[in-house]
């Protein structure tokens, strides 16, 4: 059985959230959340949040174990688009784009 959680919309860009999430890829919960909490960077604080609530639904919603679980997938998709202008050289306007996140996680129980 499965038990998803998503955090839609954060303020981290995608590129630098998928460092960390492919690190969680395929581990076992208990694992992947050491892992998270020892890394220095927001995007792990962000997906063990993800993470902690992904093993929670599990174990309230279908009454599995948490030692049994496992990160059966873990991406990140690109959310919208914050569109920012800032005074450029010579008069003109440089753009920023502040770039937004959607992280899923998805544990299960079953085999690999």
């Amino acid at each position: 059985m499965e038990a998803q959680a998503k955090a839609l919309g954060l303020r981290i860009a995608p590129r630098k959230a998928r460092l960390v999430i492919d690190l969680i890829r395929g581990k076992n919960v208990v694992e992947a959340d050491i892992i998270l909490n020892n890394i220095n960077r927001e995007a792990a604080r962000l997906s063990r949040k993800v993470l902690t609530s992904a093993v929670a639904n599990a174990e309230n919603n279908l009454n599995l174990s948490k030692e049994n679980l496992y990160v059966k997938e873990a991406y990140v998709n690109e959310g919208q688009t914050m569109k920012r202008m800032r005074f450029g050289s010579r008069g003109y306007i440089d753009p920023i784009k502040k770039r937004t996140s959607h992280i899923t996680i998805v544990v299960s129980d079953e085999n690999r």
